[in-house]
């Protein structure tokens, strides 16, 4: 409770962001492939972005 107002950190958010993508790309691989393969590739550029903000060996 006594979180509530705290600021996420960012690489919180950007790991939210890049499983989301993840997961809708994982639901359209069944409906669309190419929609699927256009989450995919969004969501590495989100990784990249994690990647930019946080050194690998710290992940």
């Amino acid at each position: 409770m006594f979180g509530l107002f705290r600021k996420k950190d960012p690489k919180v958010g950007i790991m939210e962001r890049y499983r989301a993508l993840l997961a809708e790309s994982h639901r359209l691989s069944t409906i669309d492939r190419k929609a699927s393969d256009l989450k995919r590739a969004e969501a590495e550029e989100v990784l990249k972005e994690l990647d930019a903000l946080v050194p690998p060996e710290r992940m």
